[in-house]
């Protein structure tokens, strides 16, 4: 998938969790809702990197998928780019603009 792709999928999502959730216009509530959903979402990752390196108890261990790991990834960040779009951040020049910071530390 392609950046340009994901960020059509997240036109698309935003449009659709507006309806499902009411469509209010509060645009600081949609960006606390989206900002506590990411936090949510960490902590699911968290979870899955536990029990990926089985730090989790035992019953946790039992119990887990070992396929959830690479979804909640996903989830983490189609949360993330939820957010920039709520908050109008140019995300694909945010990511532009720190790989190429990134990279002059190399130089």
């Amino acid at each position: 998938m392609e950046l340009k792709d994901l960020l059509k999928f997240i036109e698309i999502e935003d449009e659709r969790l507006k309806k499902y959730y009411g469509g209010y216009d509060d645009q600081e509530k949609r960006i606390l809702a989206r900002t506590v959903k990411l936090t949510e979402e960490l902590g699911e990752l968290c979870d899955e990197v536990l029990a990926y390196n089985s730090l989790q108890r035992k019953q946790k261990l039992d119990n887990h998928d070992k396929e959830n790991l690479p979804e909640e990834f996903a989830d983490v960040i189609i949360t993330v780019l939820l957010l920039a779009k709520a908050m109008n951040v140019d995300i694909e020049k945010a990511l532009e603009k720190k790989v190429e910071k990134v990279n002059k530390r190399y130089e």
